[in-house]
């Protein structure tokens, strides 16, 4: 390819968000059939107290292994990075199989922290889906590759009842099925990253770096500890709000979306009632993620910011005052609490790429998605001591408070903003 050339320059690009968006599919299923039974398998293997367990060690999983994934990155470019963060998915995946199989809860707890690779490579890819957009569109193309998610997240946990068929049919435990099922996809999603990632986008971008006058040989894509990270966002005041609005945003979509099913079950609805609730959240969570990505483009990134805020606040508004027999308001509540998720996780994402030179990107990506992983854990885990001690309506309550303080945030960097970036 001429860097040279705009037109081909936007061709690949077009190719390569058509790629991740395929690969993403792939992943989507394969992280939503884990998702799916995890706890369940958790529980049989252990106890229920280790239900929770599952999908905390998947999501602390996939922000350390972003680490090793977005410094391969910076040596080598977004592709290898990809395949590497399903290939360690891959053997989590097999480790899970393997714990399920001989009925040993801690290998299988291994397996579902490795198999968060899946998870690192879903949430890479959409940075990847930047390295060659137009300012322009680098919203919709980012939002382009987080949608292609949904398709996954609701293949994923239909397939599980029939993988479970499978298990047993060559002899495994039923609910390792979906971790069958899971193994296939992420290396269906390798081979479509192996063979037609190419060229790889983040190592063009850094070409077109490379040919620009002021750049000085020898500085693209170097290695970042995370300390070097924090330090170069705190020295942008749009870097740190991108950064506010992904942590914050995905802190309280994890913490009021994992109470939900227990607010629901104490009032004994029903497993298909809780169901329908959580896939209107996950609905919310991507279905519009097209139109946000076209909004963060046509409106600018603060103002999307600002409107996913506002939506978040009217869904602790909403989910807060329902009583578990209210499942229609909270359904509501909760398709709410997606669609605001969506702005602020577009919004700050593309501000966040956007604010940081080429070559430190992966590795403050890798360092905002570590922080957010670790962060959204963290929110699971203490959001059942909230309701514990508490109660649901408090969690929402609290949740609201940390959305007050990004608006404030926002307020504060707006006022440094001069000229818009």
């Amino acid at each position: 390819m001429d860097p040279a050339s705009d037109q081909a320059r936007i061709d690949v690009q077009k190719r390569i968000v058509r790629v991740l968006a395929l690969a993403q599919i792939c992943g989507g299923i394969g992280v939503a059939a884990g998702a799916a039974v995890g706890s369940l398998l958790a529980a049989d293997l252990g106890s229920d107290a280790f239900a929770g367990v599952s999908a905390a060690s998947s999501v602390i999983g996939a922000a350390v292994i972003a680490i090793p994934v977005t410094r391969l990155m910076s040596d080598v470019g977004r592709r290898p990075g990809l395949i590497l963060a399903y290939a360690i998915g891959i053997m989590g995946a097999l480790l899970v199989v393997s714990g399920a199989a001989i009925g040993f809860f801690p290998v299988a707890l291994i397996g579902m922290l490795l198999a968060g690779g899946g998870t690192t490579a879903t949430l890479q890819s959409r940075y990847a889906a930047t390295d060659l957009a137009q300012g322009s569109r680098r919203g919709r193309d980012l939002a382009t590759v987080v949608w292609a998610t949904t398709i996954g997240s609701v293949l994923g946990p239909n397939l599980a009842d029939t993988m479970g068929d499978v298990a047993e049919w060559i002899a495994l435990p039923r609910l390792s099925g979906p971790y069958l099922l899971t193994i296939a996809v992420y290396l269906l999603a390798m081979v479509l990253i192996f063979t037609l990632l190419r060229p790889d986008p983040l190592l063009v971008a850094g070409e077109d770096e490379e040919a620009h006058p002021d750049y000085i040989p020898g500085t693209r894509l170097p290695r970042m500890s995370m300390k070097t990270a924090f330090a170069l966002i705190r020295t942008s005041s749009a870097a740190s709000l991108g950064l506010a609005s992904m942590v914050i945003g995905h802190v309280v979509m994890v913490a009021v979306m994992s109470m939900t099913p227990v607010h629901l079950q104490h009032s004994d609805q029903t497993l298909k009632i809780i169901g329908l609730v959580i896939s209107g959240h996950i609905t919310g969570m991507y279905i519009a993620s097209p139109l946000v990505g076209n909004a963060v483009d046509r409106i600018g990134r603060r103002p999307v910011i600002l409107a996913g805020a506002g939506i978040l606040l009217t869904s602790f508004v909403i989910a807060g005052t329902a009583s578990g027999h209210q499942s229609g308001q909270l359904m509501t509540g909760l398709f709410l609490l997606g669609l605001g998720w969506s702005c602020t996780m577009i919004s700050g994402s593309t501000l966040l790429t956007e604010s940081v030179p080429l070559k430190n990107r992966p590795g403050v990506q890798g360092t905002a998605d570590l922080t957010m992983g670790i962060a959204g854990a963290s929110a699971g885990l203490l959001s059942g001591v909230v309701v514990g001690f508490g109660s649901y309506a408090l969690l929402n309550t609290i949740a609201a408070a940390l959305i007050v303080l990004l608006i404030l945030s926002l307020a504060r960097e707006r006022v440094h903003v001069v000229v818009p970036v």
